[in-house]
């Protein structure tokens, strides 16, 4: 079986693109405007880091996992999102940081999908906050491609041979979003409880929703 991968153009060549390898050069600014306003006491580096946790944990993915509750209790809306993903986003209130479009991934019990930057870390930041740092990890940018299968049983997600991975390569104009199958047995669940059950990594695709990331 051969896993597909689909690479979309990265132009790395010109000086007006957008993509999120410039993050470390404002990490490095961030960190040493920090570290001159806590030097003064108008700080505290404590209350950044949880902050920045919540947002990373729990903030930014609500937002994700509120758009694939109703995609799985909305035929209407899934269907959009499936002809439009950016524009249904948006309706929820979630638009990108940069004007990228957004793209919805729909898991079924053929086909699981699992998303990565290869060539820096390209992102869905308006629906899943702040990117874990395994997906900045030139390990997992190279090995999601080359074994994709292999990295997801390393994330504790076995899928039957005969289910096919299709790996997608996000851009600075194209990020995606995975919808993942709904979990059996939540027909009675509301949509907000349904949410509960979707995790960041979920909607990457290097886990199951209702399953532990």
């Amino acid at each position: 079986m051969h896993d597909d991968h689909d690479h979309h153009h990265h132009d790395h060549h010109g000086h007006d693109h957008h993509h999120d390898n410039r993050y470390s050069d404002m990490q490095a600014r961030v960190r040493a405007l920090e570290t001159v306003l806590s030097e003064k006491g108008l700080i505290d580096p404590g209350a950044i880091d949880a902050i920045v946790e919540a947002y990373e944990t729990k903030i930014g993915p609500r937002n994700g996992a509120h758009v694939v509750a109703k995609a799985w209790t909305d035929p209407d809306f899934a269907d959009w999102l499936k002809r439009d993903a950016t524009a249904a986003i948006a309706s929820l209130g979630y638009t990108g940081r940069q004007g990228e479009h957004m793209r919805a991934l729909f898991n079924t019990p053929e086909t699981h999908n699992l998303v990565v930057c290869t060539l820096c870390s390209c992102y869905p930041w308006s629906v899943l906050g702040l990117p874990p740092v395994w997906y900045k990890a030139p390990a997992y940018r190279s090995r999601a491609v080359i074994d994709p299968r292999g990295v997801l049983a390393e994330f504790g997600v076995t899928l039957p041979e005969e289910k096919k991975i299709r790996v997608w390569d996000s851009t600075a104009e194209l990020r995606y979003l995975v919808i993942p199958e709904r979990p059996e047995g939540t027909e009675g669940l509301a949509e907000e409880e349904l949410a509960g059950l979707v995790s960041r990594d979920a909607m990457i695709g290097s886990a199951i929703a209702g399953a532990a990331s």
